[in-house]
């Protein structure tokens, strides 16, 4: 049985426990972080640590939380569960207080939980074969590069899509592409890369940053640009970037077929350098 992390302590997964007036579970109040353990250890955790600075500051979190005491509980989750390959998700919700639609104006602790999964990152069936995608409206808020819990919609969308024999869902936005629903969007034409420019309408991927020097260190040009659904249809290659999909290629969406529907040259090889720095700099 899994060991998680609760509020300072260690405990079974079945014992662990938190208040019903907490607002990350009344009003998903809460943000969190999802980093890539491979070979028992962090990937790009410093820059995840950042983004949950921003995340908290955007939402007027009373104060942050130490990285270092952080750090220091993952890897002790790391140990407790004998994790070597999988993820680390960490939920900081604002914390306890009676149930009001406006934020406490009292200082209160926020909740801290932690708890690991066992994922195939590196031997990927997904990233052998490729992944297949449908395209649905983005009905979400527009706040959507805090990384917030509030991630409903981005269950229904995945779930559509997989009720209907894809892997994920695309979202469009005034016909324009975003993201996917936990990942960002990627296409490429010739030699350039497109994405989606960071702004509000978009989480701005930990991982995303990191493909950009990959892909200009194996001589391709990133471009960040409105992506239209026929220019997604119509790539030479298309792919995802997510902490635990890492690179991710596209070989269907909708009804195109992406190239000759297998995973393309430059994807293949850009997850295969993504990975080579990753573990040069897992901590």
């Amino acid at each position: 049985m899994r060991q998680v992390y609760v509020n300072g302590e260690f405990k079974k997964e079945d014992e662990a426990k938190v208040s019903v007036f907490d607002r990350g579970l009344l009003f998903s109040d809460s943000l969190y972080e999802v980093t890539t353990v491979i070979n028992g250890k962090l990937i790009d955790f410093n820059n995840h640590m950042k983004r949950l600075d921003r995340s908290m500051t955007e939402l007027k979190f009373k104060k942050l939380l130490n990285h270092l005491d952080i750090l220091i509980f993952h890897r002790k989750l790391i140990e407790l569960n004998n994790l070597k390959e999988g993820m680390i998700y960490l939920q900081v919700t604002r914390g306890v207080a009676d149930r009001s639609f406006d934020m406490p104006k009292d200082k209160i602790e926020p909740t801290v939980l932690a708890f690991t999964q066992e994922k195939k990152i590196i031997d990927s069936e997904s990233a052998k074969n490729g992944i297949k995608v449908m395209t649905l409206d983005d009905m979400r808020w527009k706040r959507c590069d805090i990384k917030t819990t509030q991630l409903l919609y981005a269950s229904m969308a995945k779930t559509e899509a997989t009720e209907k024999g894809f892997d994920d869902a695309w979202m469009l936005r005034e016909g324009y592409v975003t993201e996917g629903s936990s990942s960002n969007a990627w296409i490429i034409k010739g030699k350039i890369i497109m994405t989606r420019q960071s702004d509000n309408l978009i989480l701005s991927g930990i991982t995303r940053d990191v493909i950009f020097k990959c892909a200009k260190d194996l001589g391709y040009e990133v471009v960040t640009k409105n992506i239209t659904l026929p220019d997604a249809q119509s790539a030479s290659e298309a792919f995802i970037t997510s902490a635990t999909a890492c690179v991710m290629p596209v070989v269907k969406i909708n009804a195109s077929q992406i190239g000759d529907g297998k995973p393309g040259k430059f994807v293949t090889a850009l997850r295969e350098e993504y990975i080579k720095q990753a573990l040069e700099s897992s901590i």
